[in-house]
C-alpha cells in the first residue's frame, strides 16, 4: 500500500487512469487496505462496500481496455454519507430506530457520481439524523478526529471529513443544513464546499425550509470543483434545483484573485470566538490583502439577529423526529431528544412570525453581500474538543444548543449563499482551524477561485495526520 497513492487528489488519479498509468483496481485495493488498517482509529464508515467497490473498479478497468467513452470521474473513489441513498445498501442515519432500512434507489448525487464513473468505497458516519455538529451517534459510536484521537471531527458529515483527512480516498459526499460540510472540514483540516442552494439536487426535498445543501469534502479545491462538475444541475424531481446551464467549475481556478472587495468579520457582530481560532483566521483573512484584494473589517448589522432565529428554527425543524421518541427515546442521543422536545408545541402563528424574521434577515444578508465580492469569517468558533462533550469546556452548557459554538455556518444555510471552509493553520494543540469564504448567490465559481488562490499561497494538502502511533 502506498500512502502517497491514498492521499492523491481526484484530479491526479483521474488523469493517470485516463492515460492508463494507474489501474482503478490497484487504486481501489490500496484504499481498501488503508481503510482496513487505519479505520479502527477513525471510525469514518458505517459500511465499507468492498465488494461493490471491487466490482465497479473492475468494470472501470474493462472500459479502459475496450476504449469505451469515459466519464470525468472514471475509476475515482468516492464515499456517500449515511443520510443519502446508495441503492441496495443500508441507510440507518446513525439511529437505532432506522436499523434494517435499505435504500431502494440512489440519491441524485449518488447516481450522478456513478454515472461519471466513480467507484463507491462505502457509507460514512453522521450524527443521529444529522442533528448536531458532534461526531458521534448512538448506533455507530464515535468518529475520531484524525489529528487528535478522542476529539470532535465535526458533523453531521463526520465520516466524510474524517475520511478525507485520513487518506481514505479523494472525494467525499457531504450535506450541510447548518454547517455539516464546513464544520468537519474545519475540525479535520480539509476543504469543504457548501454550494448555492439548489446547485446540487437533493431528494427527497427536505422539510426544513430549504437549508440542506449537498456538496463535497475533499483535500483540494480542484477536487471539489471536479465533484461539482459531475453532480450540479437541474433534476426533474427536485423542484428547488437550479435550472442553470452546465458550468466547468475547474475553469479559472488557476487565476489568482486580485482587485476584489472583501469584507472580513471576526464575529458577525455578536459571536464569541476562542483566541487561537481568532488569531489564525485573522492571519488568513489578512493574506487576501497580499493577493491584491481590498480587505475591510466589518460588523454586519444583521449578524446579531441570527442566534435567536437559528436556534428556534433548528429545534422546530427537528420536532417531526418526535415520532421516534415512543419506543426509541432511551436509545437516542439525549441532546437530540432535548432539541426535539424544545421544538414541539409551538403554534403555527409563532413559527410564521419567526420565519418572517428569518426572511428579513436573509434579505438583509443579500443586500449586504451586494456591496462585497466575498465575506470572510471563522468557519467555527472553536477548535476540536473532546468528542464526548456537546459543549466545549468553558462554554455555556446547554442540553442541546451546539449552534452557540458554530455561529458562522447556519446564516449561510438560511440565505442559501455559497460558502467554503479552507484550512488556515493549526492551534498549539496541533488541531486544524478553518477560514470561511462566503460569496453572493450563484457566485460558486468565485468562491472556489478565492479558495484556490489561498491554497496556492498557503497549501495544506501535503500535511497529513499520523494514524500509526
Amino acid at each position: 500500500m502506498s500512502d502517497d497513492l491514498c492521499f492523491a487528489s481526484a484530479t491526479e488519479v483521474a488523469g493517470r487512469i485516463r492515460r492508463q498509468e494507474l489501474s482503478p483496481v490497484d487504486l481501489t485495493e490500496s484504499l481498501l487496505e488503508r481503510i482496513d488498517t487505519c479505520n479502527d482509529r477513525v471510525n469514518a464508515f458505517t459500511e465499507v462496500t468492498a465488494d461493490l467497490a471491487r466490482e465497479m473498479a473492475e468494470k472501470a478497468e474493462r472500459a479502459l481496455a475496450s476504449g469505451d467513452e469515459l466519464g470525468p470521474l472514471h475509476g475515482v473513489p468516492v464515499t456517500i454519507k449515511d443520510l443519502h441513498d446508495l441503492e441496495g445498501h443500508a441507510i440507518e442515519q446513525g439511529s437505532h430506530s432506522q436499523v434494517g432500512q435499505v435504500s431502494r434507489m440512489d440519491a441524485p448525487v449518488t447516481a450522478r457520481l456513478k454515472a461519471a464513473g466513480a467507484v463507491v468505497l462505502g457509507k460514512t458516519t453522521t450524527s443521529e439524523f444529522g442533528w448536531s455538529g458532534v461526531s458521534r451517534n448512538p448506533l455507530t459510536g464515535t468518529t475520531h478526529n484524525p489529528w487528535k484521537y478522542g476529539h470532535n471531527a465535526g458533523a453531521s458529515s463526520a465520516g466524510a471529513g474524517a475520511a478525507a483527512a485520513a487518506g481514505f480516498g479523494p472525494l467525499h459526499q457531504g450535506s450541510d443544513g447548518a454547517g455539516s460540510i464546513r464544520m468537519p472540514s474545519h475540525f479535520c483540516g480539509v476543504f469543504g464546499f457548501k454550494p448555492t442552494w439548489g446547485l446540487v439536487p437533493h431528494l427527497p426535498v427536505r422539510n426544513n425550509d430549504q437549508v440542506s445543501h449537498v456538496g463535497p469534502i475533499t483535500r483540494t479545491v480542484a477536487d471539489a470543483a471536479l465533484f461539482l462538475n459531475a453532480t450540479a444541475g437541474v433534476h426533474p424531481f427536485d423542484h428547488t434545483s437550479l435550472p442553470a446551464p452546465p458550468t466547468n467549475y475547474l475553469q479559472g481556478l488557476d487565476i489568482d484573485v486580485d482587485g476584489l472587495k472583501i469584507a472580513y468579520s471576526p464575529d458577525l457582530g455578536h459571536a464569541r470566538v476562542d483566541d487561537d481560532v481568532a488569531r489564525l483566521v485573522q492571519a488568513g483573512a489578512g493574506a487576501f490583502a497580499s493577493f491584491g484584494c481590498s480587505v475591510e473589517e466589518v460588523s454586519p448589522a444583521w449578524g446579531p439577529d441570527g442566534p435567536e432565529i437559528g436556534r428556534f428554527l433548528w429545534a422546530v425543524h427537528e420536532s417531526p423526529l418526535a415520532v421516534h421518541l415512543e419506543g426509541w427515546e432511551d436509545r437516542m442521543d439525549p441532546g437530540l431528544v432535548a432539541c426535539i422536545r424544545e421544538g414541539c408545541g409551538h403554534s403555527a402563528a409563532t413559527y410564521l412570525a419567526v420565519r418572517a424574521r428569518k426572511l428579513a434577515y436573509v434579505e438583509a444578508m443579500h443586500r449586504f453581500m451586494a456591496d462585497w465580492d466575498l465575506l470572510l469569517t471563522p468557519s467555527v468558533a472553536v477548535a476540536a474538543f473532546p468528542v464526548e462533550r456537546l459543549q466545549p469546556e468553558g462554554w455555556p452548557q446547554h442540553p442541546w444548543d451546539w449552534l452557540q459554538w458554530s455561529p458562522f455556518c447556519y446564516p449561510f444555510n438560511l440565505s442559501g449563499l455559497p460558502a467554503a471552509s479552507v484550512p488556515c493553520g493549526f492551534t498549539a494543540e496541533g488541531v486544524p482551524v478553518g477560514l470561511q469564504i462566503v460569496g453572493r448567490r450563484a457566485a460558486d465559481g468565485l468562491v472556489l477561485r478565492a479558495a484556490a488562490t489561498f491554497e496556492r499561497a498557503r497549501p495544506w494538502a501535503q500535511v497529513r495526520p499520523n494514524l500509526h502511533p
